[in-house]
C-alpha cells in the first residue's frame, strides 16, 4: 500500500515580506555611505554649532582686552581678532547663522516652486499663462543688484527677511520643470481616478502629483542649501548680507580675507566649515535622490 503525506505536513513556503516605501527607500539610503555620512557631518555641525559655544567663557560679541591677533591657545582655542573677538565662537555663531539661512531658504524656494509650478501646470488657462508671466519677470530680474540695492532697508528688517528674499530669487527655474512634469502626470490614470472619485484639486496635487516628483523636489532642495550658503557667504563678504554685531561664514571669510597669509586663524576655520557643510549637503541630496528614485538598484 503506497502511503501518502497530507499536504498540511509538507514544508510551508516563506511567505515575502510586504516592505513598505518608507522601509524601502530607508534601506536604499543607508547602503549610499557618502550620504549617511553627510547627514552625520550636518547633524554634528549642527549640535558642535549650538553646544559648543555653552562650554566657552566668551561670547560672539565679547572682546578680550589681553589678546589682541593672538595665535590658537587654551584661552582662545582658535585665536583673536584685531580687536580681541574670540575666533572660535564668533565660528560657531557664523556657522548657526549660516546653516539655519540655508535650511530655511531652501524649504521656502523648493516648496513655493511645488506649489507654483503645480498649480499652473494643473489648472492651465489664466492661472498658468498669469504664474509663468511672473516666473519670467523674475528670471529677468538681476537678484545680486537687487538685493545690494535693498541692502540698507533688509539691515532695518532682520535675517529673516533677507532669508525671504533670497528664497525669493531661487524657484522659478524649478517650477517651470515642475509644471512640465505637471502637464504630464495630470494625465495619468491615477489622477484621473482620483478626479473622477470627487477629490478636490489640490488634494490631487498634494496626494497623487507631488510626490510623484519627490525626488526631484529634494534634489533641488539641497541644490538650494547649498546655493543659499553659497549666496549669503557672497553678498556678506560683499557687505549686503548679515550684518555687525552679527556675524555669519560669510562675514567671517571677508573680515579674515585680508589675514588669510599672516594670520590664517581668522579665515581658515570659517572657510572649511563652509566647504565641509556644502559638500555634507550635496552628498545627502544625492543619497536621497537614488533612494526615492523608484527605478533605481534592488530593493
Amino acid at each position: 500500500m503506497v502511503m501518502t503525506h497530507s499536504t498540511s505536513d509538507a514544508p510551508s513556503q516563506p511567505v515575502p515580506e510586504h516592505v513598505s516605501r518608507g522601509k524601502l527607500v530607508l534601506r536604499r539610503f543607508l547602503r549610499k555611505k557618502l550620504a549617511v555620512g553627510g547627514i552625520v557631518v550636518i547633524l554634528l555641525m549642527y549640535a558642535l554649532a549650538f553646544v559648543a559655544p555653552l562650554f566657552s567663557p566668551w561670547t560672539y560679541a565679547s572682546q578680550d582686552p589681553n589678546a589682541y591677533l593672538s595665535p590658537p591657545s587654551p584661552r582662545h582655542w582658535f585665536g583673536t581678532t584685531q580687536i580681541g573677538g574670540d575666533v572660535f565662537v564668533q565660528t560657531m555663531h557664523g556657522l548657526q547663522k549660516s546653516l539655519s539661512i540655508g535650511l530655511l531658504v531652501a524649504l521656502i524656494a523648493t516648496g513655493l516652486a511645488a506649489i507654483v509650478g503645480a498649480a499652473a501646470g494643473y489648472f492651465g488657462g489664466w492661472a498658468d499663462r498669469a504664474l509663468m508671466w511672473l516666473v519670467d519677470l523674475l528670471l529677468v530680474l538681476p537678484s545680486f543688484l537687487l538685493l545690494a540695492i535693498m541692502s540698507q532697508w533688509l539691515r532695518r528688517q532682520g535675517w529673516l527677511m533677507f532669508v525671504l528674499m533670497l528664497a525669493a530669487f531661487l524657484w522659478m527655474i524649478t517650477a517651470r520643470i515642475v509644471r512640465g512634469l505637471t502637464l504630464s502626470l495630470k494625465e495619468r490614470e491615477f489622477v484621473k481616478a482620483a478626479k473622477y472619485a470627487g477629490e478636490s484639486a489640490w488634494r490631487i496635487i498634494g496626494r497623487h502629483i507631488l510626490p510623484n516628483m519627490a525626488s526631484l523636489l529634494i534634489v533641488d532642495a539641497t541644490i538650494n542649501v547649498g546655493t543659499a550658503v553659497l549666496a549669503e557667504t557672497g553678498l556678506s563678504y560683499f557687505g549686503f548680507g548679515v550684518q555687525p554685531p552679527d556675524v555669519s561664514l560669510g562675514t567671517l571669510i571677508r573680515d579674515g580675507a585680508p589675514f588669510a597669509l599672516t594670520s590664517s586663524w581668522l579665515f581658515l576655520p570659517a572657510g572649511l566649515l563652509l566647504i565641509v557643510g556644502v559638500l555634507a549637503v550635496s552628498f545627502a541630496g544625492d543619497g536621497l535622490r537614488d533612494a526615492l528614485d523608484p527605478t533605481g538598484g534592488r530593493p
